[in-house]
């Protein structure tokens, strides 16, 4: 390594190749591990140097004398080489005192002759004492090994909790992170370097961190440049990650198209649009445990079915699925069917992602590992019962001011209250990690604005029934004669809420859905057609008890009734669409062209989804400034064209022209001053969740006034967060215009990043219209302000919670139950790297397809990051395994058997819910045996899930997970 001159020449051979010959060669090898301890000993205690101070001393240096960072000694690198020195040192007592011992010499007369005392001998002599020194050199000849065949090694957090030994792959071993960090420093010594690399998450965006080990002379920018080569230590894949094992989803059994009917338009499908007829007992159709389930279906190996599949007894004969479609018969059933996806290179079904869902985990009916059903389950019975139950400002707001300051209070106390509790525990490592996670949730909550629920809400998927009147509901979790209020999202308005009165007594509904649906409801075809055009192929609403009228209705929009999007915009032959496509009558297709090099274009769709949220946004802002009835109407129906306008190619730019969206625009969401065009959302209910794009920054250094804890830097008598910016700048890519090629160059300008406006505001108040704002935009407001300022008071009291040492006599007395949690954690942390590559492989996945398919729109590139972040997964083995905490375990916990630190990280790799089901006990209603008995025997008989939840006198939450 190379040094300043003053040190170079003053300690000349202290490093491993910082002088004439290597580290440890010469008569005495033991000379120079005892000079590095004795140099550093004078520094610090002579010179008064710090580990820091030492460090820089011995970093290497450019010609003007400045330090290179990246090959700058770190304090951890010094560190390590203290303990690379002890550990020769040792290595070599070792030897001497076992050669003096093969002479017959007693441990006092090899004491007397080492200088040293007999305790320390016989420590030397111990039983492989010398084997487990030599693991730093073992760890160092592996990594070695292991960066030569993949070149870009991770050598990140807890990789060290599984390491190969030798040539066997199924010898592992672990060793300490200090331990590790000496054998990746004896690689740097040797001119290996370990860069990070900074990688955004597929999903999440956030960033992982990679420290990567790379042979002599690669450089960070040629780790990062090939940061999806990353590997792990002891995986084998000769390419990169890409295919590891079996990805988890099997190319899909595909059903003839003979054994498929289809229902059209024209015979009544219409009514049941997307709904798919099962037969019974036909096991390579069934739908495994479930009665009812959203489906892909392959069809014929080329085409697939899309809908909500439930059985149906009394199907013709030879036809085992009954597809219902609005489509008129063209004589080929394949018109009714969707296209299986094919890749846009080879042009064959893409069999790992043949539908362009994401089927569910364990979503394909699989036995000896083969699909033996041609079901797909996206969502199956049960899954729409577990979603969120919260309302949301695009709906609250649009109902009275009364009901949304009432539900938006008892959020806030239902968040003071629980806020309270974990104040109270005892504990104060759980009480510390809980408050800085609930600080987090406040502060989300502050705001996406979601209000707590109505009493017994509930998600429901809506099926269709010609038998169940078009002002009535088939809900068997719901009781007899009580009126529900039906909210399906998007939301445009109270004119698209059905009110609906319960009758469980259909015997048509019965048959096809039964009486203990959990999460399933049926209704009149109608009744969808006013929940803006909903159909059956999976959509959902949420279902509110509305006896007391609470929930706000109007009848469906006058200018609504009878309005198709297709038959009133048409696509027109000449026609430019957004995306310059020309729309061709006789095929009615729309033709793109082709690019410079004569590859056929592509539509691009991300066009669609910024219109839809720009109406979406002009409704609610709309709504919440009283528009009357004509005006909502003309943006409605421009909606219905605009959500149509790609899968029809609708022309919506003459539906925004004859709808007078413009001039909406202008009315109710403001005109820019300076170059008179309409603005965009103008309401704290729509500037809440839009775009702002500020400096990107990092958490504060720890500093006076200011505590650093895991979720972020604090200000301890505020409690707000407090930020620097990192002082990265903003880079772009452009074109040479010499050569025409593409290159990154870095501006001026400060790099920025995506947030939302009402997370980086104070007051909630700033983005409220003109003035003080409307009445609900102050509701709101007041409430965002609200829970700012409570998440601000919990980190207040995450800075007074202080932490306490563990108890060592709760340790030995708990010496079992701490063993268990430490088995437990080392393997829940043994995922980290494997999460690190499968985000590798996902970002490879991701960047691929993209390149195969330019014209993602975002909503299909949101999908595209759940599918492959899913196979990557699935082919690395990466899949978090939480701590589940036993009773003992937790005692020990609570009487503090294991340290501050262990606990963290026990937490950090828990079930939150869980510890807080624990640490905060309430009293749960349970099933007894005797109780599931009697229920099931009433459910057998015919009674609803409401009816049994009445007669047994238990929530219909405790009834239903005592008889799955």
């Amino acid at each position: 390594m190379l040094m300043k001159e003053d040190n170079y020449l003053a300690h000349y051979g202290i490093l491993r190749k910082s002088g004439r010959y290597p580290w440890g060669s010469g008569k005495n090898p033991l000379q120079r591990s005892k000079t590095f301890l004795d140099v550093v000993e004078q520094h610090k205690k002579v010179d008064g140097m710090s580990d820091s101070q030492i460090a820089k001393a011995y970093s290497p240096v450019d010609a003007a004398g400045n330090v290179i960072k990246e090959h700058q000694m770190t304090v951890a690198d010094l560190r390590a080489l203290r303990s690379q020195a002890v550990n020769e040192v040792t290595q070599e007592k070792i030897r001497t005192a076992q050669k003096l011992k093969d002479k017959g010499m007693g441990n006092s007369a090899i004491a007397r002759q080492m200088g040293t005392n007999e305790s320390s001998v016989r420590s030397l002599l111990e039983p492989g004492r010398l084997e487990r020194l030599d693991i730093l050199q073992q760890t160092a000849n592996m990594l070695k090994r292991q960066v030569e065949e993949k070149e870009f090694l991770d050598v990140g957090a807890n990789v060290e909790k599984d390491l190969p030994i030798g040539d066997n792959p199924s010898a592992r071993m672990k060793i300490s992170p200090d331990k590790f960090k000496v054998a990746l420093s004896m690689l740097k010594q040797e001119g290996y370097s370990v860069h990070d690399v900074y990688v955004p998450q597929v999903g999440t965006g956030k960033i992982t961190r990679y420290k990567v080990l790379v042979k002599p002379g690669v450089t960070r920018k040629e780790a990062f440049a090939n940061k999806d080569k990353i590997r792990l230590i002891s995986e084998k894949s000769d390419d990169h990650g890409r295919n590891f094992e079996d990805t988890g989803f099997k190319p899909p059994l595909n059903i003839d198209l003979k054994r498929v009917g289809i229902k059209y338009k024209e015979d009544g499908g219409e009514d049941a649009d997307g709904v798919i007829y099962v037969r019974p007992g036909v096991s390579d159709v069934n739908l495994g445990k479930s009665g009812y389930a959203q489906v892909r279906i392959a069809v014929g190996g080329t085409h697939y079915l899309k809908g909500m599949a439930i059985y149906k007894d009394d199907l013709p004969a030879g036809v085992d699925l009954q597809f219902n479609t609005n489509k008129s018969n063209t004589g080929n059933k394949l018109d009714a069917l969707k296209e299986l996806k094919r890749d846009k290179i080879t042009g064959e079904v893409d069999q790992t992602n043949p539908f362009g869902a994401q089927i569910k985990d364990g979503g394909q009916i699989l036995k000896n590992g083969k699909p033996v059903s041609v079901m797909n389950l996206v969502n199956e019975q049960g899954d729409w019962d577990k979603w969120s139950r919260n309302i949301s400002s695009q709906v609250l707001s649009k109902q009275s001011p009364e009901l949304a300051e009432s539900q938006l209070k008892l959020t806030y106390e239902r968040r003071r209250e629980e806020l309270e509790v974990i104040k109270s525990l005892t504990n104060p490592q759980i009480r510390r990690k809980l408050l800085e996670t609930f600080a987090e949730e406040t502060d989300s909550a502050a705001v996406h604005l979601q209000a707590a629920n109505m009493p017994r809400q509930a998600t429901k998927v809506i099926l269709p029934s010609n038998h169940v009147k078009p002002t009535e509901i088939f809900a068997p979790t719901f009781n007899d004669g009580e009126r529900v209020a039906l909210i399906r999202y998007p939301h445009a308005g109270l004119f698209e809420i059905p009110e609906l009165i319960v009758n469980n007594k259909s015997r048509e509904a019965r048959k096809i859905l039964g009486t203990d649906a959990p999460d399933a409801v049926m209704i009149h075809p109608k009744v969808a057609a006013h929940m803006s055009g909903a159909d059956f192929d999976g959509d959902h609403v949420v279902v509110i008890p509305n006896n007391r009228g609470q929930i706000n209705y109007k009848p469906a929009l006058e200018g609504l009734k009878g309005f198709d999007p297709q038959s009133a915009y048409p696509p027109y032959h000449g026609m430019r669409t957004i995306d310059g496509g020309t729309y061709d009558a006789k095929t009615k297709k729309v033709d793109y062209g082709e690019d410079a090099a004569g590859k056929e274009r592509s539509p691009k769709k991300s066009a669609k989804g910024h219109k839809m949220g720009d109406i979406t946004n002009l409704i609610s802002d709309m709504t919440i400034r009283a528009a009357n009835n004509d005006e909502l109407a003309r943006a409605v129906r421009h909606s219905m064209v605009v959500i149509d306008s790609e899968k029809h190619v609708l022309d919506f730019k003459a539906s925004a022209r004859d709808n007078g969206i413009l001039d909406l625009k202008k009315k109710y969401q403001g005109v820019n001053p300076k170059t008179g065009q309409a603005r965009g959302a103008s309401t704290l209910i729509t500037l809440a969740k839009s775009q702002a794009h500020p400096v990107k920054r990092k958490d504060a250094p720890t500093g006076p006034g200011l505590l650093r804890v895991s979720t972020g830097t604090i200000d301890v008598k505020t409690g707000e967060k407090r930020y620097v910016p990192t002082g990265e700048l903003k880079k772009i890519r452009v074109t040479d215009p010499v050569t025409g090629e593409k290159r990154t160059i870095t501006t001026d300008e400060p790099a920025r990043f995506k947030s939302k406006k009402l997370a980086e505001t104070d007051d909630a108040y700033s983005l409220v219209s003109e003035g003080r704002g409307t009445r609900i935009e102050q509701i709101y407001a007041d409430h965002s302000n609200r829970l700012k300022a409570l998440a601000n008071e919990t980190r207040r009291e995450v800075v007074r919670t202080k932490l306490t040492p563990y108890s060592k006599s709760a340790n030995k007395a708990y010496r079992h139950e701490v063993k268990e949690l430490e088995a437990k954690l080392d393997i829940a942390l043994k995922n980290s790297p494997l999460e690190r590559q499968a985000q590798s492989v996902a970002n490879r996945i991701v960047a691929q397809t993209k390149r195969a398919n330019p014209d993602m729109d975002d909503d299909e590139k949101k999908k595209l990051k759940g599918r492959a972040l899913t196979e990557a997964r699935l082919s690395t083995g990466a899949g978090k395994q939480r701590i589940k905490i036993t009773d003992r375990e937790w005692q020990a916990i609570q009487e503090g058997a294991i340290s501050n630190h262990m606990l963290e990280k026990v937490l950090n790799n828990s079930d939150l819910d869980t510890i807080r089901e624990r640490a905060t006990p309430r009293e749960n209603r349970v099933m007894t045996p005797t109780m599931t008995s009697r229920a099931k025997q009433m459910l057998a008989s015919g009674a609803t899930l409401a009816e049994v939840s009445d007669a047994l006198g238990v929530p219909l939450s405790t009834l239903k997970s005592g008889v799955e």
